[in-house]
């Protein structure tokens, strides 16, 4: 299990050494909001997991997926459900497909056409240095490694990649982002494939892990949207209520997803600024929820 671990902070390393934080340093406390509210099938599905009989640590596990962040439904399920471990993960990795072919649908179904092509003030983004990026980093990290020292292997693997990225490491940068995240994404999935035995899949718990991980992401991708919607009303109409998408952490999935059902509205309309800014926060809220549930779940039993 402890090479489990490893692999999902190296993925998540190689996630970090992609991550480009000046948006989110840029534009934070918007940012932050979007992506508190994209957490809410985070923190719903896990009561409503244990109402269907999974114990704290099994329910935990499955709502981490309404984050739509691998790493972190990998980590939680090594700590408080090793028994489900294989298939809560399998679950897990089908939200990158889940986010690209629902999403568009469910922003559609929310935001009317009008308030899709809500243009927004990129003048106002302002130009993050490289070194305010770093000092970003150094500081975050720190604090969320204190606060919640049982995800610190989390919190350091993003960081240490952002950090790399910044410093201008070209020839790190590439080993992270390339051998090291493929690598690591490929051992994950072999890995997996080894475990996933025959009895694993005909489980009928399964079906129920499924059924909860897609409600996650509804939920999570509902309560992003509302708090696109927050926005728009608190700038007097100047904020896409889409970006709201963006604050599931499927980096850089929903920050696509977002501007690509935008330009279907209207192609002059850019967002992507902002959807980047409120996808980077997603990560570290979704970390923090991880931490979280790492820490008080044992406490239940």
């Amino acid at each position: 299990m402890f090479s489990n671990g490893l692999i999902a902070c190296l993925v998540f390393m190689g996630i970090g050494a992609i991550t480009d934080v000046g948006y989110l340093v840029a534009k934070p406390f918007s940012s932050m909001f979007i992506a508190v509210c994209a957490e809410l099938g985070t923190i719903v599905v896990f009561p409503i997991a244990m109402l269907f009989g999974l114990n704290p640590g099994q329910a935990a596990s499955i709502a981490m997926v309404g984050g739509a962040d691998g790493p972190m439904v990998l980590y939680t399920s090594l700590m408080l459900s090793k028994d489900l471990f294989v298939p809560i993960t399998i679950v897990a990795y089908l939200y990158l497909s889940l986010t690209y072919g629902g999403y568009p649908f469910l922003i559609k179904l929310l935001v009317p056409r009008r308030l899709r092509a809500v243009p927004m003030d990129l003048s106002s983004i302002p130009v993050v240095k490289a070194s305010q990026k770093l000092l970003f980093s150094i500081v975050t990290c720190t604090v969320l490694c204190l606060l919640f020292p049982v995800a610190a292997p989390l919190f350091l693997s993003f960081f240490v990649g952002v950090a790399v990225r910044e410093a201008g490491l070209r020839h790190y940068v590439d080993l992270i982002s390339g051998p090291v995240l493929y690598g690591s994404t490929f051992f994950l999935g072999l890995m997996l494939g080894v475990l996933c035995e025959a009895s694993t899949i005909l489980n009928p718990k399964i079906l129920l892990l499924f059924v909860l991980g897609v409600l996650a992401l509804l939920i999570s991708g509902i309560g992003g949207i509302a708090g696109g919607y927050v926005m728009y009303f608190v700038t007097r109409g100047k904020y896409n209520p889409v970006v709201g998408i963006a604050g599931v952490s499927c980096v850089p999935t929903t920050a696509k997803v977002a501007q690509k059902v935008i330009n279907e509205t209207d192609p002059y309309v850019l967002v992507l600024p902002y959807a980047v800014g409120a996808n980077i926060s997603g990560v570290i809220t979704t970390a923090i929820l991880a931490g979280l549930y790492v820490t008080i779940v044992p406490l239940l039993h």
